[in-house]
């Protein structure tokens, strides 16, 4: 009998198969596969990667699976990699495709949960790239009730041209520039070209940089791994020690419910609105709260966004990326310096085995001279960025991003879309002007199917010169790189007879972030007559996963769940 079984054994589900000799068959699968007499003794360890060639955010996950394995078996484990999937968002981006990226995020999540729960897995490691892998491996990992740890597979580097600094975003406003004329051919060929210039997520604080700081701030993530960019040997190694770390919260018995719990979530939204995050923050940490039974609400983003100052400069409203945070210090002196004024809360249980108080007593604060975060007392705004609206026109809520804007209350008459490609087409042949209040509508989570994203059309408002002279709503979602007058996730939805499928061109609108408003002016009696006469549509596919996601989601007010 070795020291490991005196101590503990860790096989907590994967006894069933490790021992007995109706299990022989069993086992002969896994000898096949390189398992051998001892490693039977061992806790099975999963490695769900999320490699694929389809994308820069995740072509390099491969490697960094070997590396989580690695540290694993180091750590005492039998650990096996198994895959799922993942789409790039910026692929899919201002087309059909981009019906498949939200209902991509369940079906991460449900194929990690069929794998940890077919093969028994003790304990695994998470790895994800692109935008929808993070909260679709953290609702694998708060339903599957293992100990788990998550790693981002980290930001790509900025892309360069004429001596500045671009990305993706830069790709997607340079059709607006084209299109108005401001520049030509050669240089949007030009920007195609430079703005990924190798691995990683998209670079600016968009939803993968988001979510992967959320999630560190959450503590499912080791310190500083969220900031630590793609193709370095600071990622290699979060991904080796997640391997060891994930084996050490089995023999203390650490599991995700000790560490996701509300605060946590709270010190997660708190990081969003001081880095000036993506609004998919809001959709999915609702999602992983009602994963791991957590009552999260968006009126909670609301209570912290008044507390939480923005002090970051970065995309897309501000000048720096995620490898520049890096540089400056990291997630983890943001968190030091959010510690230190009271807005964490430090007790939280992390995947170190210690406090997030601990962890971040050993931190570097932020280095001298930076510029990419304010001091506290010098913020963008004294609140969060991130406003929760609401009115006549959303119920349930909807959901704005205001950092870098100088216009935060429009009132304008509708112009109203039922598709994302016949706006653009009125936007791109000037049919749409300063003032207006453009609706795209039957976009949401039901309705779309899938509540695209619009990261296409915002780009093409900022690079004619009208982001914020023109506001955009929509029961759709905009991309974490999206910027300008922007209000998503207006909830009902078009598609449930929402008060967004009753508006009309020309109704007066009012969208007010300083009173939290979103209103359209229209008599109590007209609004009557426009629910008498509404129609429910058919849904817009038939079969397939895009029928069976729009079947069972909820409002996105609920975090668009499945489940």
């Amino acid at each position: 009998m070795s020291d490991r079984d005196v101590q503990k054994d860790l096989r907590i589900r994967s006894k069933v198969i490790s021992e007995g000799s109706n299990r022989a068959p069993n086992r002969a699968m896994l000898r096949a596969v390189g398992l051998k007499d001892e490693d039977f003794q061992k806790p099975m360890v999963g490695v769900a990667s999320t490699w694929s060639e389809v994308t820069p955010c995740n072509m390099h996950i491969r490697e960094l699976a070997e590396e989580a394995k690695a540290g694993a078996k180091e750590a005492g484990g039998a650990p096996l990699i198994f895959n799922t999937i993942t789409v790039s968002d910026g692929i899919s981006m201002g087309h059909e495709g981009m019906r498949y990226s939200l209902p991509s995020r369940e079906v991460i999540a449900d194929s990690i949960e069929t794998v940890v729960g077919a093969e028994r897995l003790d304990a695994y490691v998470a790895i994800g790239g692109c935008d929808k892998n993070m909260p679709g491996c953290m609702i694998a990992i708060g339903r599957t009730e293992v100990p788990a740890v998550f790693v981002y597979g980290g930001t790509i580097r900025p892309g360069k041209l004429d001596g500045q600094d671009i990305d993706i975003v830069s790709a997607f406003e340079g059709v607006g520039q084209y299109n108005k004329g401001g520049i030509d051919r050669d240089h949007l060929h030009q920007i195609e070209c430079h703005a990924c210039p190798g691995a990683g997520s998209c670079g600016g604080m968009y939803t993968a940089n988001t979510m992967a700081s959320a999630i560190e701030a959450m503590g499912m993530s080791l310190p500083g791994s969220s900031s630590h960019p793609a193709e370095t040997a600071e990622k290699r190694n979060d991904c080796r020690k997640a391997g060891q770390a994930v084996v050490q919260l089995l023999e203390k018995g650490i599991y995700p419910k000790d560490i996701m719990t509300r605060k946590a979530f709270e010190n997660a939204i708190t990081v969003v609105m001081a880095l000036g995050g993506s609004t998919n923050a809001i959709l999915h940490l609702l999602a992983m709260a009602h994963a791991i039974d957590v009552d999260l609400t968006m009126e909670d983003f609301e209570r912290i966004r008044k507390r939480v100052p923005h002090i970051a400069d970065l995309k897309p409203s501000g000048r720096y990326v995620m490898q520049d945070l890096y540089e400056a210090g990291g997630v983890p002196a943001v968190m030091k310096e959010l510690l230190q004024a009271g807005l964490l809360h430090g007790d939280c249980l992390t995947v170190t085995g210690k406090t997030l108080a601990e962890n971040l007593a050993d931190a570097a604060p932020l280095k001298e001279g930076q510029q990419v975060i304010r001091p506290l007392e010098q913020p963008f705004r004294q609140t969060g960025p991130l406003v929760v609206l609401k009115g006549n026109l959303a119920p349930e809520g909807a959901v704005a991003k205001i950092s870098g804007l100088k216009v935060t209350q429009l009132t304008g008459p509708a112009k109203v879309f039922d598709s994302e490609d016949d706006a653009t087409e009125a936007i791109l042949s000037d049919q749409v002007q300063a003032g207006d209040v453009v609706v795209i509508r039957y976009e949401g989570p039901k309705g779309g199917p899938g509540m695209p994203e619009m990261l296409s059309i915002t780009g093409i408002l900022v690079g004619k010169g009208l982001g914020e002279k023109v506001a955009l709503i929509t029961d759709g979602r905009f991309s974490g790189g999206s910027h300008g007058f922007v209000i998503g996730h207006v909830a009902p939805e078009a598609q449930v007879g929402g008060p967004i499928a009753l508006l009309q061109d020309g109704d007066s609108i009012t969208i007010d972030s300083k009173e939290r408003l979103l209103h359209v002016d229209v008599s109590e009696e007209e609004w009557e007559a426009r629910k008498r006469a509404w129609k429910e549509r058919p849904l817009p596919v038939e079969r397939g996963v895009l029928n069976k996601y729009a079947r069972l989601v909820s409002s996105a007010s609920r975090g668009a769940v499945t489940d």
